[in-house]
């Protein structure tokens, strides 16, 4: 029962390449044409999220350009767009797999640390050892904050990947409970399922927003 259970989990499928991969991009074959071309209320309703996120990440990047935001929008889009598909019946969460969040969050903090240790070297320098520490703990602050710098883009990709799997599995052991249980029981089950579901659609905006905003802030470091 478990390997079936997390076999959920598992992209791959019985043919020679995978298509449980192709949920990726099925949120944007979904959306209409129309979507993209005559304003509506869906599309005004996104565009008022996606101006409040673009003006919290230029409030914490300060005066470092408009880029930075507009790829961490992009970022915090696409991971959400994931999150909400994996909702739907019989598809595959994609942002529940390391191989999606860590191919996200490595290319990221790579290029945030060339960036930073070739522009900025000495503020970089600076950043290992924090204001006010006593010489006797320097080596160690310097040990600690490489550590706590390499481990980033880990905690990243496996802080989305826990959280979207962990209410996936309690939803996939109710599902199983309530095709063996009694009458009584799946009424109350099915209660509990519709719960999860509105808890899951949370964890999926909030987790794609703790994404792109810790990505945004370790931007802010270089």
């Amino acid at each position: 029962m478990m390997n079936n259970l997390f076999s959920s989990f598992d992209p791959s499928t019985s043919l020679n390449f995978s298509l449980n991969w192709l949920s990726t991009l099925l949120g944007l074959m979904i959306l209409p044409i129309n979507f993209w071309i005559l304003p509506n209320r869906m599309s005004s309703f996104i565009n008022i999220i996606l101006n409040n996120l673009f003006n919290e990440f230029k409030m914490l990047l300060g005066n470092k350009g408009s880029g930075i935001p507009l790829i961490m929008i992009t970022l915090f889009m696409f991971i959400l767009t994931n999150n909400m598909m994996g909702l739907l019946p019989y598809i595959f969460t994609s942002s529940s797999h390391m191989t999606f969040t860590l191919t996200l969050a490595l290319p990221l903090w790579i290029s945030f640390m060339l960036f930073g240790w070739i522009n900025n070297t000495s503020h970089m320098l600076a950043h290992m050892v924090p204001t006010g520490t006593p010489n006797i703990l320097m080596p160690f602050m310097v040990i600690i904050e490489t550590i706590s710098n390499i481990i980033r883009p880990g905690s990243l990709a496996v802080r989305l990947t826990a959280n979207m799997i962990a209410g996936h599995l309690l939803m996939s052991l109710l599902g199983n409970n309530s095709i063996s249980s009694s009458s009584n029981l799946v009424l109350l089950i099915m209660s509990i399922q519709i719960g999860l579901m509105m808890f899951e659609t949370a964890v999926s905006i909030i987790q794609a927003y703790v994404f792109s905003i810790l990505s945004t802030l370790y931007s802010s470091e270089v």
